[in-house]
């Protein structure tokens, strides 16, 4: 530790601390606009100026380490100061200078309120300016459907430079020219490719980048916070929902260093205006062929009819991507209550099941863990494409270095180079009985592409066995790691939402007349062949709506309080931000009322007696924000299955990234985006 003299309080800091850094550590506010904690240093703004003794001017603390602090003639400690009346005047210098060129767009700017250059401004602002040249200006850019540039108020500071080439890694953003003439551009003005641009929007300390599907909505303080869990992936982005009124009009990430660090997805950010379109807010039953609009009673008494005259071995459940932990156990529960083993949330067929262990389901190594990890085996998964944060953090640690990264299955960009080992089972088959590895912390990342096949279950024994023969079980680690792509997955497989004994996959419910009665809890990936009567539970009129029987309305992500269990088993809570529209309910209150209506009465009549009985029945959900480690002797048994593999190469299961659920594909922003980057991977192919 180095000991320095801060505004005349002694303190004590690593060496390789900044200035900016200790100072803040001492209690001291230093303004700065081009410095952020996860971007390297660019020194650009020179807002964060203080004062070092025996320095002969100012120095840039953002870019001064405390080990370069040299000691007074007799070895005194160094002394800094933030507050003196020299550092003031530079500081105001520095703004003079920022404020030279930049336009006073305030009352028009959708920075305003939350714009860093205003609050320093207050701080540092003059009256004043001593510059009446005429003020530069530069051409807006265009970088796609998400990002507004407005790039007159730009500062120069390459936050979003850096951001697009260090986290990102699509090194897109630039700068051209020198001096006056410097501009921040794409180059050749095209959309950026990466799924995480919209966070350069959080990043610029001014008005520069903006929402675009968001421009003139509403003012900050206009808007009803709420702390909430993105559920377009399975990594449990924590994220703030700014409403007003009923309607959301923007989604904000929130920091959590163990999850998603301070970044989302372009998905995750600019989802929202598909929950106000194609909704559901009404009960439909169909007659005569067409649906027609009817009462809760109405549609009740129809499904309780033909539950009645199917019976339990021909009614069953299938549970979508999106659904809350609360509602995959009260589904269970009233599948079970009707006596009927008939129930699946494994939509797309994944080869995965709780009788086997949590640890068999689980990204064991945890998101967090991958920074500690020295090697990375992606099997089946494209990261960037199914989690782009998690595949952001793998960036990061690749850029740390030493870090060994083999790919099994498709051959695609993922920002950060790694070997590539083949493109199926095969391939993976020679690692089954591979020598133990000379790395201390490996990670087998298994996709949704390995799982989803038919021989998903001969595949995940062929991994598990991969993994523990190359090392990568050892005390303390667990690096068998299963990447999801449903939100609600987890916690479904944690409540038991699988096939009972005798009971039928969702595959196989999905058949000709192998069910009378299904229910679909928010399931729109899975094609249900004709013949049964289908009862939709869910938001919008999507795939599962359109061959429905009768269609009960229920309430998004944003509109209920929920548990969602992320990838790594990490039990997250998501708040009401807005209410369901019309007459839609929440879903657990739905399977409530219409247990009432079939004769098996679920014992639960509010949200806290339904979450008492689900953490009674699995304690772990109710550790919020908490893992409870997964036995990793699950692993080894695994490994011992075996099975029949076939030849097919893997393939991810995500081929449009911003259409994967009925919320992205009622987004006109999602649908844009994605129109754009079927003509960019068009331009690519030819």
């Amino acid at each position: 530790m180095a000991k320095l003299i801060i505004d005349g309080q002694e303190v004590d800091v690593p060496p390789e601390y900044t200035l900016l850094q200790a100072c803040e550590a001492a209690g001291a506010e230093i303004p700065r606009f081009c410095f952020h904690e996860r971007l390297s240093i660019a020194g650009n703004c020179r807002m964060c100026l203080v004062e070092l003794k025996g320095s002969p001017k100012p120095v840039a603390s953002c870019a001064w380490a405390v080990r370069d602090c040299r000691p007074g003639p007799n070895g005194e400690t160094p002394v800094v100061n933030t507050k003196s009346l020299m550092v003031k005047k530079a500081r105001e210098g520095v703004m003079e200078f920022l404020l030279i060129n930049h336009p006073l767009d305030c009352p028009i700017c959708d920075q305003g309120g939350e714009c860093d250059l205003q609050d320093q401004a207050m701080a540092y602002g003059m009256d004043k300016s001593r510059y009446v040249e005429n003020k530069r200006a530069v051409e807006d850019k265009y970088i796609g459907p998400l990002v507004k540039t407005i790039m007159t108020r730009c500062i120069h500071c390459t936050r979003c430079v850096r951001f697009a080439t260090e986290v990102a890694g699509v090194p897109e953003l630039g700068a051209i020219g020198r001096g006056e003439d410097m501009e921040i551009t794409t180059y050749l003005e095209h959309a950026m490719k990466s799924e995480l641009q919209g966070n350069v929007i959080d990043l610029c300390p001014v008005g520069a980048l903006t929402s675009k599907p968001y421009a003139f909505q509403a003012r900050p303080w206009e808007l009803i916070k709420t702390e909430s869990i993105d559920v377009m992936d399975a990594v449990g982005s924590n994220i703030r929902v700014d409403t007003r009124g009923r309607e959301v009009l923007r989604i904000l990430p929130r920091t959590n260093e163990n999850v998603n660090e301070e970044w989302i997805s372009d998905k995750t950010r600019f989802v929202w205006d598909g929950l106000r379109t194609q909704r559901l807010d009404k009960p439909y039953i169909r007659e005569n062929g067409k649906l027609r609009i009817a009462t809760w009673s109405e549609a009740f008494a129809a499904i309780a009819a033909r539950v009645k005259r199917a019976g339990p071995d021909k009614t069953g459940a299938i549970l979508g991507d999106l659904v809350s932990t609360e509602e995959a156990f009260a589904i269970k529960d009233l599948m079970t209550r009707l006596g009927s083993a008939n129930i699946d949330c494994r939509q797309d067929g994944a080869a995965l099941d709780p009788s086997l262990g949590r640890a068999s389901y689980l990204f064991n190594a945890t998101i967090a863990g991958i920074e500690e990890a020295d090697g990375l085996m992606i099997i089946g998964a494209n990261p960037r494409r199914e989690a782009p944060v998690l595949n952001a953090r793998i960036r990061k640690r690749w850029r740390a270095g030493d870090f060994k990264i083999g790919v099994i299955g498709e051959q695609a960009d993922l920002s950060y180079d790694y070997t590539y080992l083949g493109a199926g089972p095969e391939t993976l088959a020679t690692f089954a009985d591979h020598k133990e590895a000379k790395l201390q912390k490996q990670i087998w990342l298994i996709g949704q592409g390995v799982l989803a096949r038919p021989d998903g279950a001969a595949l995940l024994s062929m991994v598990a066995k991969a993994a523990v023969s190359a090392g990568a079980l050892k005390d303390g680690w667990n690096g068998f790691s299963v990447l999801h792509t449903a939100a609600g997955r987890v916690g479904a497989l944690d409540v038991g939402a699988v096939p009972g004994k005798g009971g039928k996959t969702a595959a196989e419910m999905a058949k000709k007349k192998a069910l009378d009665v299904v229910f679909l809890l928010g399931a729109d990936e899975i094609e249900i062949e004709p013949g049964a009567f289908i009862v939709y539970m869910g938001t919008h009129g999507d795939r599962g709506a359109h061959r429905a029987d009768v269609i009960l309305p229920g309430a998004a992500y944003t509109e209920k309080s929920a548990i969602y269990v992320n990838t790594e088993g990490r039990p997250q809570l998501a708040n009401r931000g807005a209410f369901p529209p019309g007459d839609a309910r929440e879903d657990w209150a739905i399977l409530r009322a219409l247990s009432d209506v079939m004769g098996v009465k679920l014992p639960y009549d509010s949200l806290a007696d339904l979450r008492r009985s689900l953490v009674a029945a699995h304690p772990h959900i109710g550790k919020l924000d908490q893992i409870v480690p997964a036995d990793a002797g699950d692993v080894k048994k695994l490994a011992s299955l075996g099975g029949k593999t076939e030849k097919t190469p893997f393939k991810s299961p995500v081929s449009d990234f911003y259409l994967t659920n009925p919320i992205a594909r009622a987004s006109a922003t999602m649908a844009e985006c994605s129109a754009l980057a079927a003509g960019k991977a068009r331009e690519a192919a030819e």
